[in-house]
């Protein structure tokens, strides 16, 4: 077990003790799950395409009631796998609701069949996600081909012609099984391309970033593909690569006339949104990244601390066993249950090691009324809606 700094253990005990019920502005049971409720995945705003989604008190419950409480936590959990045997036990064996494909997973599942056979041992449809965003972070250019980075993109092309680009790629992703990707990067940046950010940011101008960003939106939604808005509360000026250690940002005061611009204005697209392993001055606990941090939720939640209206779909973390901003504070077990206590919707991290252990540590918190179960119903009923589970009753 590695040791945890003492204000991050009292902070903890904090959260773990002191929460009940549902976050400020969050959705208990039996509420519609999203802004864009019924069109992410899968629609464009405004033209739904796909299944609509039912909502409602007896079709909620009944949504719910086929799950134990084991399989509901695992709803709220998204892996890295490294191709179609392990994808296949962890979904059969734990259900979790999302597996993640990154460059190390071996492709041939999207290909050959296996991601046919994964899908079909989960009890209710899977998220089948992964990470492209063009230029250097792509998991998928050797199938689809590659895109330039969002500067390059920004700086080469109009809005609309990165939607028309967009829209083949998405189709594309669509073909190999994707269901939803963790992009668009809308992070507002100056720093050298190669910088943790860089070239991943469209541009240091927030309107610029938002243009681009909803153009990239409209394209993935009209073809079906859910996408997620990152990294909140913003990376673009940070103080260093999270994946090497502590990352902090601009205070929040600062944040809210640049970075959190392109959130205020996209946070009612049916996007989710991606929350980083950030230290906000005024704004998080002194070593509680935003990622585990409830303040943090609280204001995507309420959007009154950024001038936005309230969010109320799926909140991921960024990836909690793979980068030393978290890693170095918490074992995978105690990061999951910190990042849902906090608020957080799905948990995400790179590997099918540690499923089963995270799952005993959720059932201990919910047992002991860390975790309640109103917080845990909530999530997994936005996780629905953000996958476009049509239910009925």
């Amino acid at each position: 077990m590695r040791k945890i700094p003492l204000v991050l253990l009292a902070v903890l005990a904090a959260l773990l003790t002191g929460c009940s019920g549902t976050e400020s502005g969050g959705s208990g049971p039996g509420t519609t799950a999203n802004q864009g409720a019924g069109t992410s995945p899968g629609a464009a705003t405004g033209d739904a395409a796909g299944p609509t989604t039912t909502t409602g008190g007896d079709c909620d419950a009944a949504y719910l009631a086929q799950f134990s409480t084991r399989e509901k936590l695992a709803q709220l959990l998204t892996v890295g796998v490294t191709g179609t045997d392990d994808a296949l036990a962890v979904v059969r064996d734990h259900q979790v609701g999302g597996i993640f494909v990154g460059s190390w997973t071996d492709q041939s599942m999207l290909t050959d069949g296996g991601l046919e056979q994964v899908t079909a041992a989960a009890k209710t449809p899977l998220m089948v996600t992964t990470d492209e965003e063009g230029g250097r972070v792509s998991r998928l250019g050797n199938l689809i081909g590659t895109a330039p980075s969002a500067r390059v993109t920004a700086q080469t092309m109009t809005p609309d012609e990165f939607y028309t680009a967009t829209l083949d790629r998405a189709r594309a992703m669509q073909n190999l099984g994707i269901t939803a990707d963790f992009a668009p990067d809308i992070d507002v940046s100056s720093q050298p391309d190669d910088s943790v950010i860089g070239d991943r940011s469209f541009s240091d101008d927030p309107a610029v970033v938002t243009e681009y960003a909803d153009a990239y939106i409209r394209a993935m939604h009209e073809v079906g593909l859910g996408t997620v808005l990152k990294h909140f509360p913003g990376h673009g000026s940070s103080t260093g690569d999270s994946h090497l250690g502590a990352v902090q940002v601009p205070p929040l005061s600062e944040l809210s006339g640049s970075d959190l611009v392109p959130f205020r204005e996209l946070i009612d697209t049916g996007s989710a949104v991606m929350v980083g392993h950030l230290d906000v001055p005024g704004l998080t606990t002194p070593g509680v990244p935003a990622s585990i941090s409830p303040e943090v939720m609280k204001l995507l939640r309420e959007g009154s601390g950024y001038g936005a209206a309230p969010f109320d779909g799926v909140i991921f973390t960024d990836d909690l066993s793979g980068m030393a901003a978290i890693t170095e504070r918490l074992s995978i077990e105690q990061a999951v249950e910190a990042a849902l206590v906090a608020g957080a919707d799905n948990a995400l991290w790179i590997s099918t090691d540690a499923v089963g252990q995270v799952l005993d540590q959720l059932e201990q918190a919910v047992a002991a009324g860390r975790l309640p179960m109103e917080r845990v119903d909530a999530s997994v009923l936005r996780m629905a809606d953000y996958k476009r589970v049509p239910r009925t009753c």
